[in-house]
């Protein structure tokens, strides 16, 4: 395990939470960790970051088709990943037509890692763990339930995680590149417990900081800066502007104390280590 960070843990340790731990990371290494790194923790919405990862893995070993049909008539692959296709945020009932809004969908990933597994001939979990898991050596990582929210995890897999995507390994930069890019750059739309940003872009499962203010990810990371909270209080982002990193993870339910603190930390890392 990483020696803790004294620097890292005095950034956390006035957050309103029973436990938490965190590291922030270079394309590399590790730099920096608070709390115990092997902690596992139900980590929500961050599984959308590895559902659009095996997505990318399944488009380059040519099971699926970003532009290929899947899910309701007229709605794809990207519409699924982006938050694009309509679904609401649970339930197989459309509350828009496909393409028109940015309308956040556990079911539009659902939807996709279902047809996924269908066109693989194996159910999404192995897909999952044979893509992703295994070849980063993230043993402590598992998948109970959703593949929109039901992974639990830890700091130590999760950083090996965004070093991958800084310099991935599993896939070519380009197909990371597109995973990380604007879909659908004119939509509007609301992140949940944050708030509604025209536009709100999104990447294929990760959010894409763009220009929106009052952000959790904080104002002093660059505008490229792409990551994902889960409403457990969990949070990781890749900053491409500084090549940094951060994971972090809670048990208290993501908040307002979520919005009061994690820009604070966001902000006093990049100061800290770039």
């Amino acid at each position: 395990m990483t020696p803790v960070s004294e620097d890292i843990a005095t950034l956390v340790e006035a957050w309103p939470v029973p436990t938490v731990a965190a590291a922030v990371t270079s394309p590399t290494a590790t730099v920096a960790v608070a709390g115990d790194s092997d902690w596992v923790v139900p980590v929500a919405s961050i599984s959308k970051l590895l559902a659009g990862y095996v997505a990318m893995v399944a488009v380059e070993e040519g099971t699926i088709a970003l532009d290929g049909a899947a899910g309701r008539p007229g709605a794809t692959f990207r519409h699924l990943l982006s938050h694009a296709a309509g679904y609401g945020f649970d339930g197989t009932a459309p509350v828009a037509a496909v393409g028109v809004r940015r309308i956040y969908s556990n079911t539009g990933i659902e939807v996709a890692a279902d047809e996924l597994a269908r066109r693989a001939g194996m159910p999404y979990r192995q897909y999952l763990a044979d893509g992703v898991l295994r070849p980063l050596g993230m043993g402590g990582t598992v998948l109970s339930g959703s593949p929109a929210h039901g992974v639990a995890s830890n700091v130590g897999d999760l950083a090996r995680f965004a070093r991958e995507l800084m310099r991935p390994t599993l896939i070519s930069a380009g197909t990371r590149d597109e995973m990380v890019s604007v879909q659908f750059p004119q939509l509007a739309g609301v992140v949940p417990g944050v708030g509604r940003f025209d536009p709100n872009p999104w990447g294929l499962g990760p959010e894409i900081k763009g220009g929106k203010t009052g952000h959790w990810m904080g104002a002093a990371t660059s505008d490229r800066t792409y990551g994902h909270f889960g409403g457990t209080g969990t949070f990781l982002w890749v900053d491409p502007g500084t090549d940094l990193a951060v994971v972090a993870l809670t048990n208290r339910q993501f908040g307002p104390w979520a919005l009061r603190w994690w820009p604070l930390f966001c902000d006093q890392v990049v100061t800290s280590f770039t």
